[in-house]
């Protein structure tokens, strides 16, 4: 049989043992120099009987027709050790360079994700991604991934996009996605709500309900906004759930601050030739220390000035 067309969970060792004795000598020195010499260089009759013994008959134990009745393994199921142990392992990725167009013409996943428009040049430079994509099966486990963000208003032309993006989606279990949709469709957000704030944020879908549900109530406690306000706002910049929060409160330091004293202090700090905004440079000065220390301080650490002389600087505006 064609070792193409079938792939076995065991493997088989023949043993093979030559002569040792050539045919000249006496018939009886020879049986007892074969039994000292077997004695000393084979194993027992019994360990031969006993390793035969763990070596599973083909013929007892499956036939060809039992094998295509064998489920295939999901890369997401869990297996026990007995069955891990038969499992033939694939090859492993090239460890340095290699891209997934190599793999393209012998993966059917590949070849339809690639129909569909994802950008296989942008995943591939995540090694983990590519090994996730090689060992997913299409039917099992990417098919109902892909009816699930239809039925949620992803059009086609919009897949390949949005799985370039976020292709650790397939790595989701199908039940937590339409719990976290379920969340968002409890709070008002309407189903083309929904549809737009996925493909604006990818990665939406990935945050549990209790991440989802902390960052809205944050949003609308700190902004001091009504329900309906905070989700305009969500809608318009879905990011805002995905991301970090430490700019949105850097900036939200600012809209507590009054503005002309922004303008004075950076006046101030502009005609000491210290007006520098840029982190990528040296003196670097963040919004945040601007807008958020005392006089005091601010003309100690940033302006590197004294209070007084802040002072008749403000006096000539």
């Amino acid at each position: 049989m064609s070792s193409d067309n079938c792939f076995l969970p065991w493997g088989f060792k023949t043993y093979r043992t030559s002569s040792l004795w050539n045919s000249s000598q006496s018939t009886n020195s020879s049986r007892q120099e074969i039994s000292s010499a077997q004695s000393a260089l084979l194993p027992s009759v019994n360990e031969q009987t006993q390793k035969t013994q763990k070596i599973p008959s083909f013929d007892s134990e499956l036939s060809l027709e039992a094998l295509d009745d064998l489920p295939p393994l999901s890369p997401l199921q869990p297996v026990s050790e007995e069955e891990a142990i038969q499992i033939i392992a694939d090859p492993p990725l090239p460890p340095d360079t290699f891209t997934l167009r190599d793999y393209v013409d012998h993966s059917e996943t590949l070849q339809k994700l690639v129909l569909l428009g994802v950008d296989l040049s942008k995943i591939e430079k995540h090694p983990d991604a590519a090994n996730l994509l090689l060992r997913l099966d299409f039917e099992k486990d990417i098919k109902q991934i892909l009816v699930f963000l239809k039925d949620l208003g992803i059009e086609d032309n919009q897949l390949g996009t949005y799985l370039t993006k976020n292709y650790a989606i397939f790595s989701e279990d199908l039940e937590n996605l339409k719990t976290r949709v379920a969340y968002l469709q409890s709070k008002n957000f309407s189903k083309a709500h929904i549809a737009q704030m996925v493909r604006n944020a990818p990665f939406l879908l990935s945050f549990s309900v209790e991440r989802l549900d902390n960052r809205l109530g944050f949003f609308q406690k700190e902004l001091e906004l009504s329900v309906k306000k905070t989700r305009d706002l969500i809608v318009r910049l879905p990011r805002l759930l995905t991301g970090s929060l430490e700019p949105v409160k850097e900036n939200m330091k600012v809209f507590n601050t009054r503005l002309f004293k922004i303008k004075e202090r950076h006046l101030f700090l502009t005609y000491l030739g210290r007006a520098q905004y840029d982190p990528t440079k040296l003196n670097y000065i963040s919004l945040d220390k601007l807008v958020s220390m005392p006089d005091e301080i601010f003309c100690e650490e940033i302006a590197k000035a004294s209070v007084q002389d802040f002072e008749k600087f403000l006096k000539t505006l």
